[in-house]
Order: structure tokens, then C-alpha cells, then sequence
């Protein structure tokens, strides 16, 4: 679910849209990467004194999706376009990916021409562009937009919002993974260890596949999870922690397929029987089914002894916009984090549970994400989440330092 948090294919986060952003006029950010280049060249926005809490005109706001956050928040922002002509003209959405990101928004800054006003991202994409000093620092206006922000998060959400250093607002968290998905009717002896799995992928060849960490919400949360799994000296640092992991992804790359650049591909392979375990995340599992991309019969376990490795999706607005767009887009932003919109998050289970804010419940949701989840969803969800303790993702500088050596030790060898 990277950066999850499950991020499907664009097509599918087209596909899943189910509102997040109805009723409220506190605020919301608008994304886009595309149209008319930005009025702001400057990487310093107004002093927090200084800037008003409405656009002196209503902006354009193109917002660029490289985390199929969509999926959850396109109603969002189709609401905040409705309720609020004196803040949006128009939003434009696009989508990428997350490598693509950092240098795109570089590229633009570079050329005092930044495009995009609202990213949406997962920890991928956040810790890229925190490590290159891409995004706004939005602290200096919380009290005037976000106020009592980190108090409004659940207890999960609180600790995964430290990951953006107050340089994005989080909208989204899911416990994620590191889960196995499966065919029933292919796999008699589920693995349930990394041990079993691996044994499993010796005597399946080929059978095995998870996607790209850099790019896949259950890519990630498989590599960050096995530091807790395999007993690993340091789970936070992948440079000198990890030699237990990166030991057993060795052994296991001689037996895995070949590793996708999208989690979709992952699906589309278990559905098409090429593959018969797959990485996944409750996100990833529920969904796909949902919108029958996977067949409903396939099955999901988690591992024993399981440490869930959180994810969680942010809105963050790239240095360089002009003053009026940085208000509309914290607007936005405050308007998604709102209970009536925060109960939308539940969607077709894309990100399950879904909202970032305490107290919102599956009860809150529209009837149809309810019906979704009822149906689609693994009865044992809830009490694996209140079973097994939680860790957040790498911070920003530890998760690209882990996708790089996973490239270089991993992904490049097949």
C-alpha cells in the first residue's frame, strides 16, 4: 500500500474512487500536474502572519498522483471544487509514479516553473523528495490551517506522521502488511515464516513474485517487515541492520519470478495463474477482488510472529507555488481531514481501514464501502491488527537508502 501504500495501476485508482472530501470548509489542497505553469517561482511562501486564509482569486489547482491515492480522495476534491468556487477554478488531476516524482518536481523548480501544486504521495515519494528539500515546510501554518492536528490522528496515524517532518499532511494510514496472498486451489501448504517461504519458492520455482520496493506499497512493506521477522540486529537501519534480510532475499531471489515495476502486475500474474503467491497488504487484497481484476477465491495469511509495518499516504505541496496556491491547497488538505470526509477513505478497501483521523468508523462509511468490506474483506483482520504490534515505515534518508541497496543487491541481478 507506498510512499503504499497498495498502489495500484492508474487505471484501477480511477476505478476506485469513492468520495473522501464532502462537507467541510475548513480547507482542502487540490493537486495537478498538469496545465498552465504556476504564478509562484519563488521557493519562499509569504510569513505565516502574513498569508490569508482565502486566494485573493480562485486558483488552479493540478495535483499529480503517484500513490493511487485517488482512489480515496477524488470525491474529496470533486467536493471541494462544489463547495468552494472562491478558493478552486479548476482542479486538474494527473498520475505517476513514485521514482518518476523527485525528478519531475526538480526539473520544474529548476526552471522557475513548478506546474504542480499538490502531490499526493506515499513514503516512497515523501522520502525522495525530503531528502532533495522538494517540499514546503508546512508547520508555520498549522495553527491557522491544521490546528490540533496531530491530536486529531489516531494513535497509528500520530507516529506516521513524523515521517514527513512537517513537510506534508497525512490523509491516509492502513497497518498494510507484509502479507501473502495465494491461490487455494495451487498452494496446499501455505508458508507462514520466511523460513516456509522460502522453502516453498524452492520447490515452486518461479511461483513467488513481489514488485519493486521503490514502487509498491506491498514491495515495501515485505522488505521493511523481514528485519522483524528474521530477528535482525537493527530493523531501522537497512545499511548495517539488516544482514539477516538482505541473506535470506539473496537466497530467495534464485527462486523468485521476476520483480514488476507496479503491484498490479503482481495481480494480474496470481489471477492468470503464472504466479501463485504473491506480497500483499489488506489494501491490495480486498480491492483488486472488489473490482474482479483477482478472483474472490484467492486467499490471504499472515505470517507468525507478525510486526505490522504501517503505511500511510500525504498530501505535500512543492516549493515554488505562488502564495494563493499554497492557501488553496492547505485548504484542501484541512477539508479531506475532516470526519465526513475521512469515513469516504473506507472506499472499495483500496487502503483498509482507511482514515488517518481517531474515532472514524466503518460504520461512518457510505453503505456501498461497507458492503465492500463485508464482503471482499478477511473476517480476521481486525482482531491480526489488534494482535500484533505496529512499526512505522523507514523515515526518508533509511527508506531510500533501502530501495537503493535493493536494487543494486537484489533487483539487478535478475
Amino acid at each position: 500500500m507506498s510512499s503504499a501504500t497498495p498502489e495500484f495501476d492508474r487505471n484501477l485508482s480511477r476505478r476506485r474512487l469513492l468520495g473522501t472530501l464532502a462537507a467541510s470548509a475548513a480547507a482542502a489542497p487540490v493537486l495537478a500536474a498538469c496545465g498552465a505553469p504556476s504564478s509562484g517561482t519563488s521557493s519562499k511562501a509569504a510569513a505565516p502572519s502574513a498569508l490569508a486564509t482565502k486566494p485573493a482569486k480562485p486558483v488552479t489547482l493540478n495535483i499529480l498522483d503517484v500513490a493511487g491515492n485517488l482512489a480515496l480522495t477524488q470525491p474529496i476534491i470533486d467536493a471541494f471544487r462544489a463547495k468552494h468556487p472562491e478558493i478552486v477554478s479548476k482542479v486538474t488531476t494527473t498520475t505517476g509514479t513514485a521514482p518518476e516524482l523527485a525528478p519531475k518536481v526538480q526539473a520544474q523548480q529548476q526552471a522557475q516553473n513548478v506546474q504542480i501544486q499538490l502531490v499526493l504521495t506515499g513514503t516512497d515519494g515523501l522520502a525522495a523528495g525530503i531528502q532533495k528539500g522538494l517540499w514546503y515546510d508546512l508547520k508555520p501554518y498549522y495553527a491557522r490551517f491544521f490546528p490540533n492536528l496531530t491530536s486529531q490522528y489516531s494513535k497509528t496515524a500520530a507516529s506516521m506522521a513524523t515521517l514527513a517532518q512537517d513537510q506534508g499532511i497525512e490523509l491516509v494510514t492502513t497497518p498494510g502488511g507484509p502479507l501473502l496472498e495465494y491461490d487455494p486451489a495451487k498452494v496446499s501448504n501455505v508458508p507462514t515464516t520466511p523460513d516456509t517461504l522460502l522453502e516453498w519458492a524452492k520447490a515452486n520455482k518461479g511461483k513467488f513474485q513481489y514488485a519493486q520496493p521503490r514502487n509498491s506499497g506491498p514491495g515495501r512493506t515485505f522488505l521493511m517487515g523481514l528485519p522483524y521477522l528474521l530477528g535482525d540486529k537493527d530493523p531501522t537501519d537497512p545499511t548495517n541492520g539488516w544482514a539477516k534480510t538482505w541473506a535470506f532475499l539473496t537466497e530467495l531471489n534464485k527462486y523468485t519470478a521476476d520483480y514488476p515495476a507496479k503491484t498490479s502486475a503482481t495481480m494480474t500474474n496470481l489471477a492468470q495463474g503464472s504466479v501463485h503467491v504473491i506480497a500483499s497488504t489488506m489494501g491490495w487484497y480486498i480491492n483488486p477482488r472488489a473490482l474482479g481484476t483477482v478472483p474472490q477465491g484467492m486467499k490471504v495469511t499472515k505470517y507468525d510472529n507478525m510486526t505490522w509495518v504501517t503505511d500511510a499516504q500525504f498530501g505535500v505541496v512543492p516549493k515554488g507555488v505562488s502564495d494563493d496556491e499554497l492557501i488553496a491547497a492547505m485548504q484542501l488538505l484541512a477539508f479531506a481531514l475532516t470526519p465526513e470526509q475521512q469515513a469516504v477513505t473506507y472506499d472499495k478497501g483500496y487502503f483498509y481501514p482507511g482514515p488517518a483521523v481517531a474515532g472514524v468508523s466503518l460504520g461512518q462509511a457510505p453503505a456501498s464501502s461497507q458492503s465492500v468490506i463485508k464482503k471482499y474483506g478477511d473476517p480476521d483482520f481486525d482482531s491480526w491488527i489488534s494482535a500484533s504490534p505496529a512499526r512505522n515505515s523507514l523515515p526518508a534518508t533509511a527508506q531510500v537508502t533501502a530501495f537503493d541497496l535493493w536494487d543494486k543487491k537484489i533487483g539487478s541481478t535478475k
